[in-house]
């Protein structure tokens, strides 16, 4: 499995409370067609996907489950972020250290502003311990002999 490190949201972030992923990606800016008044609109349209995985790096304690979001907004700081995924709800006894998740197979089509993360959403008590590697993958390991 290739991660690119530009592409990485967490390397080995801890997760102790609400919070999102340490870094963003920028899908950059629109470009503006010759002649016309406004940029275009993002559209990630038809194509290969872009896989999303997220890793357990560290066992998980104390919290009852987890989901994972995919945040998207105009600006860097996400003053004001829309959520265009949120994974299935990830129990304590499913965040084990080794564990892989697997986001949607590309970005989702919602995802139409520049900056894109990832927010994990903890239920329950605060956990102490508990890591998250994640990021975009060139393509995902799956030890099928399919």
């Amino acid at each position: 499995m290739i991660m690119d490190a530009t592409l990485q949201l967490s390397n080995a972030q801890p997760i102790t409370a609400d919070t999102a992923s340490t870094n963003t990606i920028d899908l950059g800016a629109t470009g503006t067609a010759y002649g016309a008044a406004a940029a275009l609109t993002r559209d990630i349209g038809k194509g290969l996907g872009v896989p999303l995985l997220v890793t357990v790096v560290e066992t998980f304690n104390n919290l009852t489950s987890m989901n994972i979001l995919i945040q998207v907004d105009d600006n860097v700081s996400f003053t004001s972020p829309t959520v265009a995924y949120r994974s299935p709800e990830y129990l304590l006894a499913d965040l084990s250290m080794g564990k892989k998740y697997l986001l949607p197979d590309s970005f989702p089509v919602d995802t139409n502003e520049r900056y894109v993360r990832l927010y994990f959403d903890i239920t329950g008590t605060a956990p102490t311990t508990g890591k998250i590697t994640a990021g975009a993958v060139m393509s995902r390991q799956t030890n099928s002999n399919k």
